[in-house]
């Protein structure tokens, strides 16, 4: 009797003490863009912060001490991989984690693997803030969100082997959402993700679905989600602060016709300002693009002389209210834009 009672002590006690938590991983990232998607990555596993807020110029972000703690103590490093966070070595060298450094188990380059515009033929700093491997902003394409998705991913594998299998199962969710979000879950349904994203990532997507059929229906008609709901957009012309919104354009068939800035990360002169106001009437582009960190004043006035609609908006998550995850960018930046040719009378 006394030997039962000791038995059902025991199992109560067991019972009673709690499971040992899963492992959670430090995973520092960049870009506040970055962060949503490593969060949908590694799930419960992981715990991610990011060092460049949605509101800040990324190009320009001090290695201050308090962002070196951060990586003293993280498990992966989540960076592009260009040359955009020229700062970033610096802070791993102050946080003394050494496993962080590019090309080590703790670094993930989010760009591996992307083809990155503007390319550079010739370094010269008289062309500005030339960025030697190319357009640095490549969070802008929900095509690219996917890649960095990937990278992420094999990060997190390496650093976690037991759990590969939830961290592929997380990608795959993650990549069908953009799929459905961008193509509409008809047409994905029609024609798959890998056919969809290789039109769409050369340009053909709309040419292609203008030309077939489907079950006695103009292909076309299926297009969905941001593609569709852009289309109005393809052709529009329009001027940018920098050229920060190039994978975005690209994808979505937009033209920009100049930049604010004479060359990139050069500040706009007084004769810049006045030949891109004459470029801008006399080519009729009535819509002006800009990231929220840069002078708002300016660009409105800009857009006031020359008679367009300034556009000012956050870049990456959490650069505006209600920009809190990577999809949120792509839905606000397309009624934004296609309410500013309705209110310049180009749409």
């Amino acid at each position: 009797m006394f030997t039962r009672f000791l038995r059902l002590a025991t199992l109560t006690a067991c019972l009673l003490i709690p499971l040992p938590a899963l492992a959670t991983f430090e995973v520092v990232v960049t870009s506040s863009s970055y962060k949503p998607i490593a969060e949908y990555i590694g799930g419960d596993m992981v715990h991610v912060t990011n060092l460049v807020e949605g509101y800040q110029d990324p190009h320009l972000v001090r290695p201050k001490p308090s962002l070196a703690v951060l990586l003293a103590e993280a498990d992966l490093f989540v960076a592009t991989g260009l040359d955009l966070e020229m700062w970033a070595p610096a802070l791993v060298d102050q946080a003394n984690n050494p496993k962080l450094r590019s090309g080590q188990g703790g670094y993930v380059a989010v760009s591996t693997g992307l083809h990155i515009a503007h390319a550079p033929t010739t370094l010269d700093r008289s062309e500005g803030d030339v960025h030697i491997f190319g357009n640095p902003h490549i969070h802008t394409s929900p095509l690219n969100g996917k890649v960095i998705a990937q990278n992420i991913a094999v990060g997190l594998k390496r650093l976690d082997p037991p759990n590969a299998a939830t961290y592929d199962a997380n990608l795959a969710r993650f990549e069908n959402e953009v799929d459905v979000r961008l193509f509409g879950k008809e047409l994905v349904d029609a024609l798959g993700s890998k056919t969809l994203t290789k039109l769409a990532a050369t340009g053909k997507l709309i040419p292609f679905l203008e030309s077939q059929q489907y079950k006695g229906q103009p292909m076309i008609d299926l297009l969905g989600g941001w593609m569709g709901q852009a289309l109005p957009l393809r052709g529009k012309k329009l001027v940018t602060f920098h050229e920060n919104w190039t994978y975005f354009l690209e994808l979505f068939g937009l033209e920009v016709v100049d930049y604010m800035e004479p060359k990139p990360g050069i500040p706009p002169s007084p004769g810049h300002i006045s030949s891109l106001i004459t470029n801008m009437q006399e080519q009729d582009v009535k819509v002006m693009l800009a990231a929220s960190y840069f002078d708002v004043s300016k660009v409105k006035l800009v857009a006031e002389r020359a008679g367009a609609v300034p556009v000012v908006t956050g870049l990456s998550v959490g650069g505006q209210d209600g920009m809190d995850s990577f999809f949120d960018q792509f839905d606000i930046w397309i009624p934004t834009l296609l309410n500013a040719y309705r209110q310049a009378g180009q749409l």
